[in-house]
């Protein structure tokens, strides 16, 4: 016999059931854990499903003065550039000076550098209707600021209202 089957037989059975439960395996510790694997490949769909799906906006800024309350010191001529679908109508206090076909910011540009008759004339006010699109603004705005060769027409941009 074997030496533990020797000492086995000494042993009450309360004594050989204490060593049994001690000597046995110890519990798996990966009972006790969480596979975490699979919350992990959700994570990373959800993030890739937003990352593909992200939209990317691009905002642009121009430098333009608001409408203010305080009488202003510039010396206006009161012009006015009425934007629509088919083009531009250039106003003064006179009235309507010219009608420029859609696009022609060349032609813009001549008609309002004819209309600067002094210095002092720097404001002009952009009026829009409600179906011209933003970027026919801005290059409208772009048209009337300077001339083709840096000096400046009418810097000072304002917005009005379509009445």
């Amino acid at each position: 016999m074997s030496v533990v089957g020797l000492f086995m037989d000494r042993l009450s059975a309360a004594q050989r059931g204490k060593l049994r439960r001690a000597s046995a395996p110890a519990p798996s510790e990966e009972a006790g854990e969480l596979n975490v694997v699979p919350f992990l490949d959700i994570i990373v769909n959800v993030m890739m499903f937003v990352l593909a799906t992200v939209a990317i906006t691009f905002t642009s800024t121009a430098d333009i003065k608001p409408p203010s309350n305080k009488p202003s010191k510039i010396v206006s001529s009161g012009l006015a550039i009425v934007v629509v679908e088919d083009g531009f109508s250039v106003k003064t206090s006179e009235g309507t000076v010219a009608n420029v076909a859609r696009g022609d910011y060349a032609e813009l540009k001549r008609v309002v550098s004819s209309l600067k008759t002094s210095p002092d004339d720097k404001s002009v006010t952009i009026t829009a209707s409600a179906g011209v699109r933003y970027e026919s603004l801005v290059a409208t705005m772009d048209a009337v600021r300077q001339t083709d060769d840096g000096k400046d027409l009418f810097p000072d941009v304002a917005f009005g209202v379509v009445r």
